[in-house]
Formats: structure tokens, C-alpha cells, sequence
């Protein structure tokens, strides 16, 4: 699944801004089915004003390509849409999206000449239990589907008769599962969902990699997920019902370290996953044909079994490293801040607000998004992946080494990244965090990416705004994702 997700440092060919927005996003879905081989393309409608013309767009101005692959059958457009019981603001989006459904599916029927649903999925972000999927799915049948055997008037016609029957009759909802509780819950929100909307071919559900990352430590989001997949995968056996995990992780190891040349570790790590997020670096930050070949591999292979765990002694090191990791990251937080201000913006949109506002074991502790967050801390040369992992035992690596394979290629993909000589400008805490974790493994450096953040925090100490900016974005370069 090909994302909006902004950690790209590269412009994308097709945009002559560095900001990717409005029709760029219409190109950008092209190119990621035609170009890179991805089957589905994810559809933003939250945080962004939002293009509900998209299918229109890409059929009119793509014809070729799509008279042959089949939108809604050969390739697929998925929308994510606005939790009203998160985002109030951004709820009436929501009944927005829900109404331009039936009108892409007529314009659809109008160039194929059969009835293909164009869309028929949508993703609810911040789910965090079975009834806000299913409002979702009620509101469409009862309100926007509905309506078509209502009258106006007494006496009068059908609106169906008037306007035209309106499809798809159902959509499937997806739910995108953001926070610790509910991503440990994750197989009872699916269960429910599944019993009370009585499906019965398959259900995708959606884990969050980044956000849980932000909030708990990208160690303890990995064991989180490990827990979720497996009683996923329960799910399956008990109901009958297939389960779909979509993972959504980004390039930077703290957001899953998936990017075009590490996809067979990953999928080795999370054997179930049955679709993985491609986000903006994954897509610009290497070359095409490497991204490709990436794709094409990702989509011959056949999901397996998940990967089993001892749930009890995975909750006991999750909560360590989250308290350990939120302990750190506010003594920092100011730092992150400042930092994240000169973090150039790849997207025009305002992301939904990040979960670490909202977390009560934080009081409050507002950051950066993800992106900017981890761009912030790999400029000062502080890989935010190493945050909290000094609270591990030896017991700890250990049986982490044992369901977690690649935790140690990980942390050396991370600790190259590390600026050992800026550590002097951060608290005592973080700099003896970081020497015990130095003590678990071996690593080399790179050398370019620690002579330009170097230069990074020597100008920030200068406050040279323009100069900060611009050196964030050539350690970028290096890395090969912004954040």
C-alpha cells in the first residue's frame, strides 16, 4: 500500500514543490500502481483539504492505464478518514467522504461500463473499539445508501428514481489501531466488529507503527505487535474469518526500519503482515529500480504464521522501556521542540494530533509528530530508537533476541547515527542511558552523517535558521528518509 506518509527527503519528479499536495497526490497514485508496481494506493482525508474528484482524476486523465488495470479490481484506492470521536473538528469530513462514495462508483460505471466499485474500503484511524467501526458502517447504509428509498414529498418519487440507485451498498471499514490498550486489544475490537456486522469472508485490521513508537518506545511498540498479531491470528482460527494485518511502518528504524533494502528482515520479523504501508521515503529516498524490485517481491510473497510469543513476559519489558522512554523524552522534550521547528515539511496537511497529547501517563507532554520527532533527534546525532533501552537486563536482550531476530541489525542500523561527541549538550541522565546501551553491541559510525550534525547543533547554537534547515535535510540524504 502505497502512502502519504511525508519522511521523504527527495522531491518526487512529478512535483516541482517540495511540498506534495492537491494534484501532485492524483500523479503520485499513477505512479506508485503503473511505475513501482504497488496494487493499492492509501487516500488521505483527514488534516487536508480534502480532493473527493481523485477517481475522476486518475480515470480522465490516466485512461490508458486504467482501461486496462480495473480501479477497484486490479488496483485499489483506499480513503482514511476522520475519527469523529478523536478529531471533532474534522467529523463533518467524515460525512463528506462517506457521500462522494456512490458518486466515484457512478463515474466509474461510466468508463468501464459495469459496475466496479472504485472504492469500497476505508481506514478509521485511532480506533479504539468495535462501535466506532461500526457507526462508520451504519451511518453509510442507513444515511447515505438509504436515502435512495426515501421520499420527498408524499406521493412523490423515490430519491433512487430521482437521483439514481447509489453504490456500493456497503463498504468494509478497516481499523486503524494507534495506542498501547488498543493495539493489545486489538483481536476483541476485531472480534466484535466481525460478530455484530456478520462478516464472513475476511476483515483487515491495521497496526500502527510510528505513532505507538512516539508514545511508548519503538522497542515496546515492536513486542506490542508481536502481541497483537499473534491473538489476531486466534481470531482467525476461532471465527473462520481471515485476518489481513496491514502494518504501517516508515524507513526510519524507530518507525520500522522498512525501507527497500531491509523488506526481507521485516517480513521475516512480522511473518503475518499481509500488507505493508510504502511511505514517501520508501518511494523517492532510493532508486527506482531497487524500489521495484522491493515491490514486486513484497507482492509475490505469501504471508505465514505469526510469530509466538510469552505475552506475560513481553508486557513486563513493555512497560519498563515505556517508562523508562517516557522519562527521558521529557527531560529532552525541549530540545526535540526547538529542534523540530526547522524540520522542513514534505505534505500541505495538518496530520491528526499525535497520541502522546493525549496520554495521561505523560500529563499532557505535547511533540512533534512522529516524522518531525525522529528528525529532530537523529539531527542532534540521538537516535530516538536508543531512548529507554538502558532499562533492559540481560534476561531482557536475551528473550528479545529470541522472538525479535533482527533487534541487534536494528540497533546497529540506528547507532550509525549517533554523534557521540554532540551528546555534552544533552542532561547527565541521557548521556549514561546512552553509554550502558553502547555496551549491549558493537557499531560503526558514519562518518558523513556525523560531521553534518555537528555543523547541525554548533549552528543551532547560533540560531542560523536557514543554515539548521538546510543541513537537516543533507543528514537526511544520508540516512535516506527525513524521519
Amino acid at each position: 500500500m502505497s502512502t502519504q506518509h511525508p519522511d521523504n527527503v527527495r522531491n518526487p519528479f512529478f512535483t516541482e514543490n517540495s511540498e506534495i499536495g492537491g494534484d501532485d497526490e492524483v500523479k503520485e497514485a499513477f505512479y506508485s500502481y503503473s511505475h513501482i508496481g504497488c496494487r493499492e494506493q492509501l487516500w488521505d482525508c483527514e488534516g487536508k483539504e480534502v480532493d473527493n474528484f481523485v477517481v475522476k482524476k486518475l480515470l480522465n486523465n490516466y485512461e490508458p492505464y486504467f482501461s486496462t488495470h480495473f480501479l477497484g479490481k486490479d488496483v485499489f484506492l483506499t480513503l482514511r478518514v476522520p475519527n469523529p470521536s478523536v478529531e471533532k473538528s474534522e467529523g463533518k469530513i467524515l460525512l463528506e467522504t462517506l457521500e462522494s462514495i456512490p458518486r466515484n462508483y457512478d463515474t466509474a460505471r461510466l468508463f468501464y461500463g459495469e459496475d466496479i466499485a472504485p472504492i469500497f474500503e476505508i481506514a478509521l484511524p485511532m480506533t479504539t473499539n468495535h462501535l466506532e467501526l461500526m457507526r462508520v458502517a451504519e451511518y453509510y447504509k442507513k444515511h447515505v445508501v438509504g436515502k435512495k428509498d426515501k421520499l420527498l414529498m408524499k406521493g412523490d418519487i423515490k430519491i433512487s428514481k430521482w437521483i439514481g440507485d447509489f453504490k456500493p451498498h456497503s463498504l468494509k471499514i478497516i481499523p486503524l489501531i494507534e495506542d498501547k490498550n488498543s493495539i493489545l486489544n486489538a483481536h476483541n475490537i476485531v472480534s466484535s466488529f466481525i460478530k455484530k456486522e456478520k462478516i464472513k469472508d475476511c476483515q483487515r485490521v491495521w497496526l500502527a507503527r510510528s505513532d505507538p513508537a512516539l508514545n511508548y518506545s519503538s522497542l515496546a511498540t515492536v513486542l506490542m505487535l508481536k502481541i497483537a498479531l499473534m491473538k489476531l491470528r486466534r481470531i482467525q482460527e476461532e471465527t473462520s474469518v481471515d485476518i489481513l494485518p496491514i502494518l504501517g511502518c516508515g524507513s526510519a528504524p524507530f518507525r520500522g526500519n522498512f525501507k527497500p533494502t531491509n523488506v526481507r528482515n521485516c517480513m521475516q520479523g512480522y511473518p503475518s503482515v499481509y500488507t505493508y504501508t510504502l511511505q514517501s521515503a520508501f518511494k523517492y529516498d532510493y532508486p527506482a529500480n531497487e524500489v521495484e524490485k522491493a515491490v514486486d517481491y513484497l507482492n509475490k510473497t505469501t504471508p505465514g504464521k505469526p510469530i509466538e510469543v510469552d505475552e506475560k513476559e513481553c508486557l513486563a519489558i513493555i512497560d519498563k522501556l515505556s517508562r523508562a522512554y517516557q522519562k527521558q523524552v521529557k527531560i529532552i522534550a525541549p530540545m526535540i521542540n526547538n529542534m523540530a521547528a526547522y524540520v522542513p515539511s514534505r505534505r500541505k496537511r495538518k496530520l491528526h494530533i499525535g497520541l502522546f497529547g493525549y496520554s495521561r501517563s505523560v500529563a499532557g507532554l505535547k511533540l512533534p509528530r512522529a516524522i518531525a520527532f525522529c528528525a529532530a533527534l537523529y539531527s542532534y546525532g540521538l537516535p530516538p530508537e536508543i531512548l529507554g533501552l538502558d532499562a533492559l537486563t540481560e534476561n531482557d536482550v536475551d528473550y528479545i533476541n529470541h522472538i525479535y531476530a533482527n533487534f541487534y541489525n536494528d540497533l546497529k542500523d540506528t547507532l550509525q547515527y549517533l554523534n557521540k561527541d554532540n551528546l555534552s549538550i544533552f542532561p547527565n541522565e541521557i548521556r549514561k542511558a546512552v553509554d550502558k546501551i553502547l555496551s549491549i553491541t558493537d557499531y560503526e559510525e558514519n562518518k558523513d552523517h556525523k560531521k553534518i550534525t555537528s555543523i547541525i547543533v554548533d549552528d543551532f547554537k547560533k540560531k542560523s535558521a536557514n543554515l539548521i534547515s538546510e543541513n537537516i535535510v543533507r543528514a537526511g540524504f544520508v540516512r535516506g528518509f527525513l524521519g
